[in-house]
């Protein structure tokens, strides 16, 4: 039965419920330009979302050599057919007028047209020039979430082994970074334990700072219809605002920002104390449980309310939950990841799952989860600070398997120190060390903290700006040379989404103008450059995506994200496949971990592990000492105060974060018609009782400032915890309220103009959620509501709905859904 939604209004679209190990049926999202019928379609080529961490399989419709529409693919194991809103519209993008076309150089201050050949010659010239002069770390490259596998590890290889820069980092350092660093830190080496197909199986599932309803939507309608279906899992939601999740929560936790480390060594306390420890599984597979009772013995309950502000009975009945689990399933996302503690509190949550031998069934493991599309690629590729195929850089034995994949000597690849991070990058810039930066599909003046500063690094006059990118963005606008490039739909290439599924993504249609795939950019790099071996053949050896995917499955044979299984053709069948795929695990792998830990002896780790505190790497020799057989690691935390607490002059904390209906800084999703009028502009959120207190209204224009800038929105006022403030980050700092591109600076719209040059020691992921703030009126609202969408986290207060508008898409914003007769069940969000 085919049915048509509008999937603004309704952003999950219909309810197929079905009840604990029973499969999830297929629902078939599509979506078509206006004015287009099925029958008018050409041709549907294979892609996949690349607009959030999901995965999302789906077909590409063409007709006339342009995209016309999408569709989901039923027989995908990530979305059997179903599309979030980002996936249905974000593709419209990809025809916007405003797409660079060719290549931009600086000419007396001024950004104008060249010819590729130019442009090239100014880079290369230029890298030529540092190397000379300067050495491999004066130059650095900071990329992406959202390229593929095959143009990352080109990246790697050319900056690792052909420039020989140790300054490699992607804008996943401020998704993803604590994601990986959590994984180490327990388990020895990155990769998802768990499998989005736990979301059948489990009794119990506990979201930890994740707002999963607007990150990854499609597993957020694999729940709902868990929860309408026969013995529904019961959720716990640890989130301080009011979340969809939350919403639906059997327990709702909402502490103060930045004390998630004392809630989960209080619920550490209480599985300890009630006797709930799975002490065989302990026992075979793990260390330091020991010390851990030890440091949580204190935490009770009524230690961690006074701390988070929450009520020591919900933190029992929380704890209660999740350790009286048959099979419990854990996500973890921003609200942990960009705060203070970061990898101390994701670790705390593998933590619970080792003290339960909650890892390796169906319905039992963590997602420790990703942000962007291709984060995960970024960290096994090592175009993230680590070295591709999860080696150990301080493992002198990995960086020589390394250099014999390359045919370089080891000492061409840097491992001389951590790699460096990006936050550092961009400090090695300011001061001068760092005199050309080459960023690849990112958009740091509007997504890096600080944004003052930011834009002051990258206005330097000694610093070479390389921006690669497909609009002229924020930052490409401060660039000395703008390389306009091909995105999702208009090459070929694979990426791997957050439970480790890989996914093939054919090109469907021509780039505009002169734009070029980002492969080809760096393969014509290494070329003018001259990159050679050993043995004086090209570095890089590769000449198109199925080359280099080929190269990268050398590369990865043997390390934990194994790949030698897969090709091409294999990835052309009716499903994307987790890795790792090998002749061991010719069809993938589901979970990790089903047999015991299987890369955690230190001769075959990623890393040693960390100093939670300080962040500083431990040694060959302490890991061994305490680690011998490489067993999990089970690692305590101290809790520590926010770094930036309120004051008086500062009352407020400020969190800041995403929403449902935009990717990152709208680059695209601005440009979709459907998803920029969901929430067209930034804004404001506040809790009844603080708007009340101040005398402020929905619709009010404020100020939020820091102690380093401040920005402006309407207010909306809502459920979420008092003292808190969400503002959303998407908004750029001359992005227009129309969402067509820069036309002039449209000051105070950055969420970045606030946050704090700060990050978690061990992950160096930047602290997003925590600064200290203050909240002013500007004008009032005079009856008008706040641009937010009512449909999430940002639905108004109950008390003020009356004024606000549902959020709806329209005629436009119809999609069909075609199988299973859906069920309509309860409503999510206001209507």
């Amino acid at each position: 039965m085919d049915v048509s939604v509008d999937r603004i209004a309704q952003p999950w679209g219909s309810r197929t419920p079905y009840g604990r190990h029973e499969a999830w049926s297929a629902r078939v999202d599509t979506r078509l330009a206006e004015g287009v019928a099925p029958g008018d379609v050409q041709q549907w080529v294979r892609a996949a979302s690349i607009l959030h961490s999901d995965g999302d399989a789906m077909d590409i419709a063409v007709m006339d050599g342009r995209m016309v529409g999408v569709r989901g693919r039923a027989q995908d194991r990530v979305n059997h057919g179903r599309l979030g809103p980002k996936d249905l519209f974000g593709w419209q993008a990809n025809a916007s007028a405003d797409r660079l076309r060719r290549p931009l150089v600086r000419r007396d201050g001024r950004l104008v047209e060249t010819d590729w050949a130019t442009a090239m010659d100014r880079i290369v010239s230029r890298s030529r020039e540092l190397l000379d002069e300067r050495g491999p770390g004066s130059i650095g490259f900071y990329t992406s979430g959202q390229l593929f596998l095959e143009e990352y590890y080109t990246l790697a290889v050319l900056a690792r082994a052909g420039i020989g820069t140790n300054h490699l980092d992607g804008n996943t350092r401020l998704c993803t970074s604590t994601a990986a660093e959590a994984l180490k830190e327990s388990f020895g080496c990155d990769g998802q334990p768990g499998s989005y197909d736990d979301i059948d199986h489990a009794d119990v599932i506990a979201l930890f700072g994740h707002n999963l309803a607007e990150t990854q939507p499609v597993q957020w309608m694999r729940i709902l219809d868990r929860l309408e279906g026969d013995d529904p899992p019961r959720l716990v939601c640890v989130d301080p605002r009011p979340t969809q999740v939350a919403r639906r929560a059997t327990v709702h936790l909402a502490p103060r920002v930045g004390t998630n480390v004392a809630l989960l060594k209080a619920l550490l306390h209480e599985i300890i104390r009630t006797g709930r420890v799975d002490h065989d599984y302990v026992a075979a597979h793990t260390v330091g449980f020991e010390e851990l009772e030890a440091r949580v013995e204190e935490c009770t309950p009524a230690w961690a309310a006074r701390i988070c502000d929450v009520p020591a009975a919900r933190i029992e009945e929380a704890a209660e939950i999740l350790a009286s689990a048959d099979r419990l399933l854990s996500t973890v996302l921003q609200g942990v990841y960009q705060s203070h503690q970061a990898t101390a509190a994701a670790v705390q949550v593998n933590n619970i799952h080792l003290l339960l031998g909650m890892l390796g069934r169906p319905g039992a493991g963590i997602l420790q989860m990703n942000g962007q599309p291709t984060a995960q690629n970024t960290r096994e590729c090592g175009a993230n600070g680590d070295l591709p195929g999860f080696r150990n850089w301080q493992n002198d034995q990995h960086v020589a398997d390394l250099a014999k994949v390359w045919n370089v000597e080891p000492e061409q690849i840097p491992h001389y120190a951590p790699p460096t991070h990006a936050m550092q990058m961009f400090r090695y810039a300011e001061q001068g060390s760092i005199r050309m930066l080459w960023i690849s599909g990112t958009n740091p003046a509007v997504s890096l903290p600080e944004l003052s500063r930011i834009r002051s690094i990258l206005s330097q006059e000694r610093l070479f700006t390389v921006v690669q990118d497909l609009f002229l963005t924020e930052t490409a606008q401060l660039a000395d040379v703008v390389l306009p490039a091909a995105t999702w739909g208009e090459k070929t290439g694979t990426f791997t989404n957050a439970d480790r599924t890989v996914h093939l993504s054919d090109k469907a249609v021509d780039p505009p103008g002169e734009a070029k795939p980002d492969l080809d950019i760096f393969l014509d790099y290494a070329a003018r450059m001259d990159f050679r071996d050993k043995d004086g053949g090209p570095l890089v050896h590769w000449h198109d995506p199925e080359s280099a995917f080929e190269a990268w499955k050398r590369c990865s044979a043997g390390r934990p994200c194994d790949y030698t299984g897969l090709t091409y053709g294999k990835l052309r069948g009716p499903s994307g496949i987790q890795w790792p795929c090998n002749e061991h695990a010719a069809q993938g792998t589901e979970r990790l971990y089903t047999d015991g830990i299987s890369w955690a002896h230190p001769d075959v780790c990623e890393n040693y592990g960390k100093d939670l505190v300080t962040g500083a790497s431990e040694s060959v020799v302490e890991y061994r000492s305490l680690n011998p057989d490489g067993k999990a690691m089970i690692k305590a935390a101290a809790y520590l105060p926010l770094h930036e607490m309120p004051d008086e002059e500062h009352p407020f904390q400020l969190t800041t974060g995403r929403t449902l209906y935009h990717f990152h800084t709208r680059t695209k999703t601005g440009r979709a018609p459907q998803l920029n009028a969901a929430a067209p502009d930034v804004w404001v959120e506040v809790s009844a009782a603080d708007a009340a207190e101040r005398d402020l209204n929905e619709g009010d224009l404020v100020e939020v400032s820091t102690p380093r800038g401040a920005l402006r929105g309407r207010l909306r006022v809502t459920d979420i915890r008092p003292g808190l403030l969400f503002v959303p980050f998407h908004y750029g700092y001359w992005d227009t309220p129309a969402g067509h591109g820069p036309d002039g600076k449209t000051p105070g719209r950055a969420a970045n103009e606030t946050t704090v040059t700060d990050w978690d020691p061990a992950s160096k992921q930047p602290l997003f959620k925590t600064a200290a703030a203050a909240l002013t009126l500007v004008e009032r609202g005079d009856g008008r509501a706040a641009p937010a969408p009512t449909t999430t986290a940002s639905a108004p207060s109950r008390t003020g709905r009356a004024c606000v508008p549902p959020t709806e898409g329209g005629p436009t914003a119809r999609v069909t859904q075609s199988g299973e007769a859906p069920w309509h069940g309860r409503e999510e969000g206001l209507r």
